[in-house]
């Protein structure tokens, strides 16, 4: 995807090129969309204000537990700053637009993309939702942990490997534009070992001040991946998709797995996709309001648990390939999937087109 392609991506919008039923009104859209910049700058300030306590606290008290404690911590507080980001992408932070923008690249940072870049692919992925044209899916088709159904104990493995096998999983918001550039390729990263171990050399040799910057870094490495992932396989992975209402899900969380894994709304990326112009701070009162509009209740896939619920459905997804159950957008799929996972993806295309339905 060229640079010109990508700008008029973020330029054709967020709305769904598909049909969405007429669940709400117009003065109901218009007054849940509205922008609150004090509880937006509120949130990102908690946000910021959390990873410095725990660097803080692992710095002035350092022992290993408190260590780990931190750098889970940082982790799940990057993932907030890039639900804010998220936001902000959609022109959801602060009615002055060059603000927004200002203050999401700021967001950004931690999780080491560009809010703008961000921007680029996540429209596109807002306009073909589940289609061969989203980005979102090509990037991830043909890689076996998005395979469906899964056990979840090969679910729980590969929540592992991420937290503990950081060498080629520097995928943080990778772009399409990114893959087959050198300068994002994997060639020249420190091994997992070294990446592990990396926090305890500086402490030890560097300072403070790179021990601080290891403990920024080895979190966006491993923790914060590792959310990531689950959070992909809860939006888009093991659901009908039989209709708009069920291409993605919500999930119904106690408050310790939102605080960790979808804080600002992320678990309601159901409604977030039907009405994309909705603050994440409404999101809740949307869902709240959409289950008394029919036919929503009925059809809409929602989730009780990332670590019960979750793992329920993708055990138990039927065995349609992935997410599409068309033949030719299977064999779409394979063709423009990179050349790096070409093969394994075009072998796995091939099996789920035999499986499909002529």
């Amino acid at each position: 995807m060229t640079d010109a392609v990508v700008a008029r991506s973020a330029k054709l919008g967020d709305i769904c090129v598909r049909d969405i039923p007429r669940l709400l009104t117009k003065e109901e859209i218009r007054d849940l969309s509205r922008i609150d910049s004090v509880k937006f700058s509120a949130a990102a300030l908690l946000e910021f204000g959390l990873i410095a306590a725990a660097v803080w606290i692992s710095e002035t008290w350092w022992n290993p537990v408190i260590y780990v404690l931190a750098v889970i911590v940082v982790g799940s507080r990057i993932n907030g700053l890039g639900a804010l980001m998220h936001d902000a992408a959609h022109y959801r932070g602060y009615t002055n637009r060059q603000l927004n923008d200002f203050v999401g690249e700021l967001l950004a940072l931690p999780t080491s993309s560009s809010m703008a870049g961000y921007r680029n692919t996540h429209f596109a992925h807002h306009r073909e939702l589940n289609s061969e044209n989203d980005p979102d899916w090509q990037r991830n088709y043909g890689l076996e942990e998005y395979e469906f159904p899964a056990p979840p104990r090969r679910m729980l493995i590969q929540i592992m490997q991420y937290l503990f096998w950081p060498q080629d999983r520097h995928r943080r918001v990778r772009l399409p534009q990114e893959q087959g550039n050198p300068r994002h390729s994997g060639r020249g990263r420190p091994r997992p070992i070294v990446l592990l171990c990396r926090p305890f050399v500086f402490i030890g040799r560097a300072g403070l001040l790179a021990a601080v910057a290891a403990l920024l870094d080895h979190p966006a490495l491993t923790v914060f991946l590792a959310i990531r992932y689950i959070r992909s396989v809860a939006e888009h992975y093991a659901v009908e998709h039989e209709n708009v209402l069920n291409e993605s899900r919500t999930v119904l969380a106690p408050v310790w797995e939102l605080w960790l894994i979808a804080p600002w709304g992320l678990n309601y990326h159901l409604e977030h996709h039907l009405f994309p112009g909705v603050p994440c701070f409404r999101l809740g009162e949307l869902h709240r309001l959409l289950m008394t509009r029919e036919p929503y209740p009925q059809i809409a896939h929602i989730t009780h648990g990332y670590f019960s619920g979750l793992l329920r459905d993708c055990a138990s997804a039927p065995r349609s390939g992935g997410r599409f159950r068309d033949r030719a957008c299977l064999t779409t799929i394979a063709a423009t999937t990179p050349d790096r996972r070409r093969n394994r993806a075009s072998a796995r295309a091939a099996r789920c087109v035999r499986k499909c339905p002529r």
